[in-house]
């Protein structure tokens, strides 16, 4: 079908014209014009160009160190979370390393918990008051209560967080290594470094790519870690935009990083695009052997790699296991960091669960993340299928305008909507929404939109063509066609990317904290408050709570979404053994394998797509 026939076709249903008509003003409103009045705002305040933003940036020591931190975090971010991230990924699955079932473990924890939650675990457990320093000043009374802070301390603990892309998507590229050019290599005396060196890294390189770029944008857009463990020497853009937004008479400086961070954004983004266009994906052998894991045979080798992948294992489950224990004990245990079996106690948890005070916050968060995960889903199934039906001008457009919030950081969407809408706007009817409680749920639907439109979209696409068409032919309905036969196959996905954005917005820290309404505070906001000290006796004790509540409902999201998916394919992975022993064609082993709702990227951009799902 032409697109002048597709366009007339889509123009003909009331209910898609007036759908586009509600998503346009939607687009306009919400993602359009915060944006563009960000720039006006920063570079015609009084409807004349001014550069008066740029000089008062350039002569600010505090922005211009930030801009130069962030740079260096970025780099470092790149650098280390591959080194660390490609180890844990080796030792785990290539390497025959003992107990690797059990390090995987380990280093899978900061999948079910992240963010100001990650970074405040870290703090709880090595900052100035932490529970560790508390212990070590006892044996080292010398020592510098805040050792753990600035640069080593950000970068350190972001490493560790960002290496849940590693996990999830170099794992499996790495089980679908020809296990026979790993044999050819070793007959012609290829040791375990050059095979690993010039056989393995290039397989792993497109999802290389991939993860480094996000890692870069991490560190870049860097915002809970540095302002919860940076100290007063090390802070990052986001956390500038954060202090300069809070008043009147430096919010064009807050705009201008909010602007030069989006574009620096842009362009990784570009880069990360043209990467995926000018990839070669292949594989040299049509009827691959499975990877066996290889042997260390140098004892000293084998001895460091140990002692490296266990050591790993401590850093990244000692916050997990301190933070469970923990939620048990009383206050006065936590603010000494003693650790008693008698006191011990379920407490905490009575007090969070029945006070209302504190269970509040956890509330907030949850009604917060259902109506913006529900709102997200409901208008992405409405719309990718709009887009995968009518491919055309509109359709086209559409699809470009709704990825608006994938490019551009969260402090410039928040920054765009304040500065927006803190006045009457005919946009919105008039109504002020700054400070109200409507504009963070708006924030947050934003912010899930591009996610949940890609796999919507790669959902609707995979419905069978002919099913629709043979209910077309018996005298269904558009409705009932969807209904009966297309919403059952795409629903099982919409389900997981529910659960997805429902888990990712429970902590969220880094939009609320700009948006938040004073008397609705999310859990991120006070997480954040209980880390930095300002809360009473109990908030420490109630935010171990919620960090333990946290990681479950995270760790439950994460089996029902990948776990089953993961079962599923290991099923199909040993029927394909079965059938290759059997002689059945590589068609129908492929055919097998395929299935499940969410299915591992296999290009970097779709990496960067499922990296959203583990944020």
């Amino acid at each position: 079908m032409s697109a002048a026939a597709s366009t007339r076709r889509m123009l003909r249903s009331p209910f898609t014209v007036v759908t586009l008509l509600v998503t346009g003003w939607a687009i306009v409103a919400f993602l359009v014009w915060p944006n563009a009045n960000l720039l006006l705002e920063t570079f015609f305040p009084d409807g004349a160009f001014s550069g008066s933003a740029v000089e008062r940036l350039l002569s600010s020591e505090r922005a211009l160190r930030s801009l130069g931190n962030s740079v260096l975090l970025a780099f470092a971010l790149a650098i280390s979370t591959n080194v660390v991230g490609v180890f844990i990924v080796l030792v785990t699955r290539y390497f025959h390393v003992a107990g690797a079932r059990i390090l995987w473990l380990g280093y899978a924890t900061t999948l079910i918990y992240g963010g100001i939650v990650l970074a405040a675990g870290y703090r709880f457990v090595y900052g100035d008051d932490g529970i560790v320093t508390t212990l070590l000043l006892a044996w080292f009374p010398g020592m510098d209560p805040q050792w753990f802070q600035g640069f080593p301390a950000v970068l350190m603990v972001m490493t560790l967080a960002t290496t849940t892309n590693h996990l999830l998507f170099l794992s499996p590229a790495i089980a679908k290594l020809d296990f026979q050019l790993i044999e050819a290599a070793r007959n012609l005396g290829a040791g375990n470094g050059t095979i690993l060196w010039r056989i393995v890294l290039p397989a792993l390189r497109p999802m290389l790519f991939a993860v480094t770029i996000l890692s870069f944008l991490t560190g870049l857009g860097a915002l809970s870690a540095p302002q919860v463990l940076g100290g007063r020497d090390f802070q990052t853009i986001a956390p500038m935009i954060l202090s300069f937004a809070t008043s009147a008479t430096s919010r064009d400086i807050a705009a201008l990083m909010a602007v030069i961070l989006g574009l620096v954004t842009i362009a990784m983004l570009a880069i990360l695009t043209r990467i995926e266009r000018g990839g070669t994906y292949f594989s040299l052998s049509k009827i691959s052997t499975p990877l066996q894991r290889q042997r260390l045979r140098n004892p000293i080798v084998n001895a460091l790699v140990h002692g490296a992948a266990y050591l790993l294992f401590v850093v990244y489950l000692l916050p997990v296991v301190l933070i469970v224990l923990y939620s048990f004990a009383d206050s006065a245990a936590i603010q000494t960091g003693a650790l008693a079996l008698d006191r011990m106690s379920l407490d905490n948890y009575v007090r969070v669960l029945s006070q209302g005070s504190a269970l509040r916050p956890f509330v907030v968060s949850t009604v917060y993340s259902a109506f913006a995960a529900g709102i997200a889903v409901l208008a992405m199934l409405v719309l990718s299928r709009i887009i995968v039906r009518h491919r055309n001008a509109i359709s086209t457009a559409l699809e470009y305008l709704l990825h608006i919030p994938w490019i551009l950081p969260a402090a410039m969407i928040a920054l765009g909507l304040i500065m927006s809408y803190d006045h009457p706007n005919p946009l919105v009817g008039g109504i002020v929404l700054t400070g109200t409680t409507a504009i963070l749920l708006i924030a947050f639907v934003i912010a899930k939109i591009p996610f949940t439109l890609r796999l919507m979209k790669a959902a609707y696409l995979g419905v069978n063509a002919a099913l629709e068409e043979a209910a077309s032919l018996l005298g269904a309905g558009t409705f009932t066609i969807y209904r009966r036969i297309i919403l059952p196959v795409v629903l099982p996905t919409a389900a997981a990317v529910f659960a997805l954005n429902f888990n990712s917005l429970l902590d969220d820290y880094d939009t609320a904290v700009f948006l938040a309404h004073p008397l609705f505070q999310p859990l991120g906001l006070v997480i954040q408050a209980s880390a930095s000290g300002s809360l009473d006796v109990n908030a420490r004790a109630n935010t171990f709570v919620y960090t333990v509540l946290l990681m479950i409902i995270t760790g439950v999201t994460m089996w029902l979404v990948y776990g089953r998916a993961t079962r599923k394919a290991s099923r199909s992975a040993g029927a394909r053994r079965r059938a290759a022993g059997r002689g059945v064609s590589d068609a129908s082993r492929d055919d097998a394998a395929s299935g499940g709702a969410l299915a591992w990227p296999t290009s970097p951009l779709g990496a960067s797509v499922a990296a959203e799902s583990a944020r």
